[in-house]
């Protein structure tokens, strides 16, 4: 039974649980908006012990919270401009991921994006982590500032009761307004502080998880090598005459599925369909794949082995061709769809007289946000390297950590973007009370940034289902 059976299994479990527990509770639950709001008293206790326990270190923290705060909320502002950049000039770097993805189980499996799958267990555990990191801390740095703690509890969406979950904690906000500036902008902090701290502690976790539970066992290449041709040269396809060639007519000319050969000024190139659709449209020239041993046998691109040898780096992958010389018949076995397969290949010559097999590694560079995150989360792998679990269910413990990571600072973003619904919100609104003295003035710049994002959100959303819809 596959994993995402128990996984389905559990989350129906957790919604009869929950259901049943605030029916019975249903005494303690207020409706406010949208949620539902599940009130107790749990922790209280605790997280005023901690408040006034540490008092001096709490205070030396909120200088640190109030000033990550303020860098969260500048590279929040940057990130923000960005996405609205790309999405409006550069949609088809991004193609169907949308610019809000909720933080639902299943997502990534059910849009069809490159990201490990997101289970329920994972979002329960994560939520847990997250959420009650986040709204504790609130809590330690109100009880620091002498801020009442009102009631702690969970909220819920009536009608996903399973699925969407929050934890909070109420604070007298009758006593927090009358304090001073600093005091509440170290209290709205608090909670993207912790969340920042979670997120360095689960990646040094992940990083050293990672260590212990995979080994490196293959090489995975980016591409067959290629070079630009002239398209006046193109003179036929699959052995089909081509006149005046263009971008056009060659991708009108090749097959769906399989490597297509090209002839060009009478040599011999290959190319697939999708490698011609990720190409810019060119009047004058169109890459294709030269005619190598690898693209002529179709190699799969995770290399584990030659002639039985494992290859799991680049440096051994080069030593072991070394030991070869063109012409030469090898056997290279390959992991294609969770199972081996093996090739016979015959080397080429290189220009330097060398065993030739024709692949390549390229150096990319993340074109989004998410992206981005997703390099630096995952910088300390190799992305050439094909890695093997050391045990079985390493992988599933792994993206759990990875997601975790990724959302907790995605979260710390998040909640210092300068809008109402958010910290971030209240925050900057006391930042420019602070410099302008004059509520008036800090209510209506507070007003016009919600506004103003809100409105480039709505743009966003626009230009990206125009282009998902294209």
């Amino acid at each position: 039974m596959s994993f995402l059976i128990y996984d389905i299994i559990l989350l129906i479990i957790f919604a009869i649980f929950i259901s049943a527990s605030l029916y019975r509770r249903r005494e303690n639950i207020k409706k406010e908006g949208f949620l539902l709001l599940y009130k107790t008293n749990w922790g209280v206790r605790l997280i005023e012990r901690i408040g006034k326990k540490y008092e001096k270190l709490l205070n030396f923290l909120s200088y640190v919270s109030v000033t990550m705060g303020f860098i969260l909320m500048g590279a929040m502002v940057y990130l923000f401009g960005k996405v609205v950049w790309i999405y409006i000039f550069k949609t088809q770097t991004v193609g169907n991921v949308p610019p809000i993805m909720p933080l639902l189980p299943y997502t990534p499996q059910l849009l069809g994006l490159d990201l490990p799958a997101f289970y329920f267990i994972y979002w329960i555990i994560i939520i847990a982590i997250v959420a009650i990191s986040h709204e504790v801390a609130h809590g330690i740095f109100a009880a620091n500032k002498n801020v009442k703690i009102k009631t702690t509890g969970f909220g819920f969406f009536p009608y996903f009761l399973p699925v969407f979950l929050a934890a909070f904690v109420e604070l007298d906000e009758k006593k927090m307004e009358k304090k001073k500036i600093f005091p509440q902008m170290a209290i709205l902090s608090a909670g993207t502080f912790a969340n920042v701290i979670v997120g360095i502690l689960f990646l040094i976790i992940l990083i050293l998880f990672f260590s212990l539970a995979f080994s490196p066992s293959g090489v995975v290449y980016d591409t067959y090598m290629y070079s630009a041709v002239g398209l006046a040269g193109i003179s036929s396809v699959n052995n089909f005459s081509i006149q005046n060639a263009s971008y056009g007519t060659i991708l009108n000319s090749v097959s769906e599925e399989g490597i297509n050969e090209i002839i060009v000024n009478g040599e011999k190139y290959f190319a697939t369909k999708s490698f011609i659709e990720k190409q810019t449209e060119s009047s004058e020239y169109i890459f294709l794949y030269d005619d190598a041993p690898a693209v002529r046998a179709g190699l799969g691109n995770t290399i584990l082995k030659i002639n039985g040898v494992t290859i799991d780096s680049r440096k051994k992958l080069a030593e072991e061709m070394l030991k070869y010389s063109p012409e030469e018949k090898v056997i290279i076995t390959t992991l294609e769809n969770d199972s081996l397969k093996d090739y016979e290949i015959i080397f080429d010559e290189s220009a330097e007289g060398d065993a030739y097999l024709g692949i390549g590694f390229i150096v990319s560079e993340s074109s989004g946000v998410l992206s981005s995150a997703m390099e630096i989360i995952s910088s300390f792998k190799d992305s050439n390297l094909y890695y093997e679990q050391n045990f079985d269910g390493a992988e599933i413990i792994y993206n759990l950590l990875w997601w975790l990571v990724l959302i907790s600072f995605s979260v710390a973003l998040m909640n210092m973007l300068p809008v109402g619904i958010f910290d971030g919100g209240r925050f900057f609104y006391l930042a420019i009370l602070a410099i302008t003295k004059s509520k008036v003035k800090a209510k209506k710049l507070f007003s016009f940034m919600t506004y103003l994002f809100l409105f480039l959100l709505l743009v966003i959303m626009i230009f990206w289902g125009i282009n998902l819809f294209r």
